[in-house]
């Protein structure tokens, strides 16, 4: 489908989609980690993570492409950071259920990066898509809290 109204992202609004794809590739990548080195009762939660947040990077470096941006994905020195710091709690104690608290501080700093993402783009299917995507995380933060 085709945006009957195309938009051009300012260099701003570029920033703030940019940190975004940043971030959400950096918690994937944290997730990637988990998800190899977690014991098996909480390995399924990890991977529930790390699908939506593959597939939430990959839909938001189309939204900045769409509005005329060149999405850089790569995660940079804190997704390899992240990824060490779950190797290293790894050798002292098991990745397990006690991340939990972890896992929602992580994605509390994520949903931030939404909230910011979506005050800087007006009325608009990307806007929409964001939100959708936003739900879809706090929807599977809820399912894992609760249970």
């Amino acid at each position: 489908m085709t945006d009957p109204h195309p938009i051009d992202a300012t260099d701003a609004q570029l920033a703030v989609l940019q940190r975004l794809l940043s971030s959400t590739t950096e918690t994937h990548a944290w997730f990637d980690e988990i998800a190899e080195r977690a014991e098996p009762g909480f390995r399924h939660v990890a991977v529930k993570f790390r699908g939506l947040h593959v597939e939430q990077r990959d839909r938001i470096a189309a939204i900045i492409t769409a509005v005329g941006g060149t999405p850089e994905a790569s995660g940079g020195l804190r997704a390899s950071i992240n990824r060490s710091s779950v190797s290293l709690r790894a050798l002292f104690e098991e990745i397990d259920g006690d991340m939990m608290r972890s896992v929602e501080d992580a994605e509390a700093e994520l949903l931030a990066e939404f909230d910011a993402a979506l005050s800087a783009l007006g009325p608009s299917r990307y806007r929409e898509e964001l939100e959708q995507m936003k739900g879809e995380l706090v929807a599977l933060l809820s399912e894992e809290l609760e249970t």
